[in-house]
């Protein structure tokens, strides 16, 4: 997919030669290659990047050095701008759903970047993604069901006797990542409040809708936590809100999304089950939040990253 939208951003290319602007391809491209990078495994990117180097270095002098990649014979068609945005769309989805029984960590990266490739699918004009199945938005959990432990696959009966002993490496328990995502929902659910009388109009209709899906997430985070034995802190009566939160309130909106990220890609983490079911559909929710009040584009939204970590990729 990366080539793909490389050659369509590319002068002469069928999205250039449509009138697409560059602008939001290029994201897209920048997007994936970050993805791409946080998917590649270290050993074996430097075992790649070597390889042309030593047959390089082999060479009789003056002869010229083979192309990392042979070009293929008959290069395939370009794909359109259509073509690229719904396979776009459709690699999101994939890597949602499969974040939903892979492992720990690995589930937090599909989760980010499926998160990632969706926005950006619809940024190009792919129809937006339904919700997540089973994912009403007043689904509330069951005080008498069954609540999920750490791993995908293993469920422990509700109560005192399921509440697991805080993790003696010192990371979050699920009921504390609960916690802190009801007490950033409630920090939201300030932060819009206060902005209501300083949107306009055109601002004021979706924030209120979105006012009220953060008092519903509040909600069901705190009884999420309650179940994980977590406790959830009370509502304080206001919060700090950043210096000129009132003057740019669209800005400051778009902040409150995109520092709740992470909570969400805590919970998916460290849960399974209903609990990650729930967690995923929250972190599409609040990246979706954040691109509409104008966030940068985030290539792993719910994952902190630095890229000078990241393996390159291979040439």
């Amino acid at each position: 997919m990366r080539s793909t939208g490389m050659a369509l951003a590319a002068p002469g290319g069928n999205a250039a030669a449509g009138g697409t602007p560059a602008g939001p391809l290029d994201r897209v491209v920048t997007l994936l290659t970050i993805q791409a990078r946080a998917l590649l495994l270290p050993a074996a990117a430097s075992a790649e990047t070597a390889a042309p180097a030593a047959a390089t270095a082999s060479l009789p002098a003056g002869a010229a050095a083979p192309p990392a990649t042979p070009p293929p014979s008959n290069p395939p068609a370009q794909a359109t701008l259509a073509e690229f945005a719904a396979s776009l769309a459709a690699s999101g989805q994939q890597r949602l759903k499969d974040a939903e029984t892979a492992d720990g960590g690995m589930a937090r990266l599909l989760a980010a970047s499926g998160t990632a490739q969706l926005l950006a699918a619809e940024q190009l004009g792919a129809p937006a993604a339904p919700a997540p199945e089973g994912q009403s938005p007043d689904a509330k959990p069951s005080p008498t069901g069954k609540v999920t432990a750490a791993g995908p696959g293993s469920t422990e009966p509700a109560g005192a006797s399921a509440c697991p002993a805080t993790p003696a490496d010192g990371s979050i328990s699920v009921g504390a990542a609960l916690a802190a995502a009801a007490e950033a929902e409630l920090e939201a659910v300030y932060g819009y409040q206060a902005a209501l009388t300083r949107l306009s109009p055109e601002g004021a209709r979706p924030a209120s809708d979105f006012l009220a899906q953060h008092q519903d997430l509040a909600d069901q985070a705190a009884a999420y936590s309650l179940m994980h034995c977590g406790e959830p802190s009370p509502q304080p009566p206001g919060y700090v809100l950043d210096p000129g939160f009132l003057d740019a309130p669209a800005a400051g909106l778009a902040r409150l999304e995109a520092a709740a990220l992470p909570a969400y890609g805590d919970i998916v983490a460290i849960t399974g089950s209903t609990t990650r079911a729930w967690a995923l559909s929250a972190l599409q929710g609040a990246a979706r939040r954040a691109q509409h009040w104008g966030a940068d584009a985030n290539p792993l939204p719910g994952l902190a990253l630095d890229e000078a970590q990241l393996p390159q990729l291979p040439v």
